[in-house]
Parts: structure tokens; sequence; C-alpha cells
């Protein structure tokens, strides 16, 4: 793991959600890293000065002070310009929904992440990319809790240079709240795992998870298929590329609804983006 040092210079982008939800955090967050390196601090009101600002970072290490969607955004931006490799990301996470950063190995005070990014270590790890060039930075479900189904983004319209980036735009345009744990309707659909069938299209499923960070940069997958009278057994399975096909379905990753679609593949990408950690972790 690679060390940083108080003198490298910042960039802290902090998201709009963040200033409103917790402009106590915010505030705080920025002290400690004002007072720790040399940091510009970036306010941007929307995608566009998002992506602009991101893009202009030169050699400063970017900070994200928000919430998982701006981590998302970030490492996605990042990801599509082929810049995910060569840069560090650091988070100081603010805002509703924490459950991805925290996962991570960040931590959700506000002081102790603002040090964990002036002190802390650069952890490697694995992420699903997909074939429309989405990321996922944690576990994927499908299909999603029904509640959620029902509240499925609406298109946002990207104008000039950013129309590449439709799907950032999106994601930081509407925020879905977080859904109760609802089941949806039984699923038929087939998953297979470096081209082997794992389950096929006759064998109704309650859901299927992906999840990155196998051992030797694996995706971990478990089919739970639906249980009449006993319960059935979950069907387990790694593998690089994971592929799932069937009627329309949607699926949450990251806090996000995807979909709907009918074939998606996502294929693993081994130590693929860096995020700063505290040392001990």
């Amino acid at each position: 793991m690679a060390t940083f040092a108080r003198s490298d210079q910042l960039l802290v982008i902090i998201d709009p959600a963040a200033r409103e939800t917790d402009g106590e955090s915010v505030r705080i967050a920025k002290d400690v890293l004002s007072a720790g390196a040399a940091a510009k601090v970036c306010m941007p009101e929307g995608p566009e000065e998002f992506a602009r600002v991101l893009s202009r970072r030169g050699s400063r290490r970017p900070v994200v002070v928000g919430d998982d969607g701006a981590l998302v955004r970030a490492v996605t931006f990042l990801h599509r310009r082929r810049e995910l490799a060569d840069c560090v990301l650091s988070v100081v996470p603010v805002g509703g929904a924490l459950g991805v950063a925290h996962a991570l190995g960040v931590p959700t005070g506000a002081v102790a992440a603002a040090r964990a990014v002036l002190d802390g270590v650069e952890r490697r790890m694995d992420l699903l990319v997909d074939d429309s060039d989405g990321v996922v930075l944690g576990a994927l479900r499908i299909p999603p809790p029904a509640a959620a189904a029902a509240r499925a983004p609406e298109p946002v319209p990207a104008r000039g240079w950013l129309r590449p980036y439709q799907n950032l735009v999106r994601s930081w345009s509407v925020r879905p709240a977080p859904a109760p744990a609802v089941p949806g309707p039984p699923a038929r659909l087939r998953v297979e795992v470096d081209g082997e069938t794992v389950v096929d299209l006759d064998q109704p499923v309650e859901g299927i998870s992906v999840a990155p960070g196998g051992s030797g940069g694996l995706a971990e997958v478990e089919v739970r298929p639906l249980s009449v009278g006993a319960e059935a057994t979950p069907v387990r399975a790694a593998g690089r590329t994971v592929t799932v096909t069937g009627a329309d379905f949607r699926y949450r990753a990251d806090g996000g609804l995807a979909g709907p679609v009918r074939r998606r593949t996502w294929r693993v990408v081994e130590r693929g983006w860096g995020l700063t950690v505290p040392g001990s972790s």
C-alpha cells in the first residue's frame, strides 16, 4: 500500500447534496483538510461543473466530500476517461447513503475520514465493469426490491461534450431514496460465469448477487433458487466474467438502480482502482 505525505496537494470537491444535508460535517472536513495539506476547495453546482473540475485536477489528489453516489460518479467519470488506474481517490463520507464507503474501509465520521485522507494509505481494489461501461464498487443485486424498482430514475438529457457521460448525469440528477427490502417476484434468468451456465431459464430464482473482491481477481456470485417447501440451497460460483440474460430485469448496485436490460455482462478489473483508507485498515 502506498502512503501519502501531508505535502501532497489536494483537490477537495464538495458535493452539493452534502452541503445541503450536513453543512457542519462539510465545514469540519474542509477545515481539517485545509489545515493538513495544500487544498484547493471546489463546490460544483451540477454535473457539468463536477466533471470539469475533476478533469482539470492536474497533479492534485482528488478528495470527494459527499455520499456513495458522489463517490461512484467520480469513479465512473475517471474510468470512462481511462484515468482510473493512475488516480488515487479519497472520500469524506457526508450525506444520507454512506454504506458503500463504510464497507470499503472509510470512516464515516468527518474528522476521522479527513485524517485518513491526510495520513492514510492507498488500497487497490477490484471493481466490476459492465458492457455499457458502468462500474460497480460493491455488490449488485438482481432483481432489486420491488419498491425500489417502482422508483426507476427517469432519463435526464445531457448537453454538449458531456453527452458521452449520460449515465453520470443521471446518477447526479436522481438520488433514489433507500427502499425497504420488499422481495420482488421470481425471475427466470440465465447466469453464466466464465461462459459456463450456472442457472438456466428453467429455474426460477429469488435473487442473484454479484460482488468483486474474490481471491485472484474473481467475482463472487450467489444465486438463490426459488424454494418450494424446504429452503433451496444457494448456488455459488466465482469467475472473471458474469453474464445474466432473460426477460427485462433491473438491478441495484452501489445504491443506484439500473435497467431494464435483457442481457448484461460484468467483468472484473483486478486492482482496478485505488482508494485512501486509514493506515491500520
